[in-house]
């Protein structure tokens, strides 16, 4: 039996602030349906807080996971076999790395409100994505899973 990696999985879920923020959205369209009474006002509180709350969810699903020798990070699957070593950078260097360093042929997969992040070279010859950026609120561990490939 050969030993796997070992497990990761990470939700790259928004700040409690925007959660707040959604609600505001919310408020503001009930204060916009105000003149036309108090039912539309309490449906534009509730339209708008719901509408609001969707897109902070659908921002904040963003997953990223090491599974069955592969690194799933948002819509991309990238077996482990592809990957070089993983390089954790801390809130200076992912800021760098997201800004003034970057590729425009890399995988980033960036939240500006996690402020660390891991960089893996892609070794494929075959693809022509220099890197995967990936920001993590746990990048040793997430550099751990990715170092641990199997041996045959």
């Amino acid at each position: 039996m050969q030993p796997s990696a070992p497990p990761f999985d990470e939700r790259l879920t928004a700040p409690r602030s925007w959660w707040f923020i959604a609600f505001g959205v919310g408020v503001a369209c009930a204060l916009m349906l105000l003149p036309l009474g108090t039912l539309p006002l309490l449906a534009g509180l509730a339209g708008g807080t719901v509408a609001a709350a969707v897109l902070v969810s659908s921002y904040g699903s963003a997953r990223i996971r090491v599974v069955a020798g592969a690194l799933v990070a948002g819509d991309a699957r990238i077996p482990l076999s592809a990957l070089g070593e993983p390089e954790v950078l801390d809130a200076e260097e992912a800021r760098a790395w997201r800004t003034y360093k970057a590729d425009a042929r890399a995988f980033m997969l960036l939240r500006g409100y996690v402020e660390t992040a891991v960089r893996v070279e892609v070794t494929d010859p075959d693809d022509p994505t220099p890197y995967v950026y990936l920001s993590t609120r746990n990048p040793q561990g997430l550099a751990a899973a990715l170092s641990a490939v199997p041996t045959a």
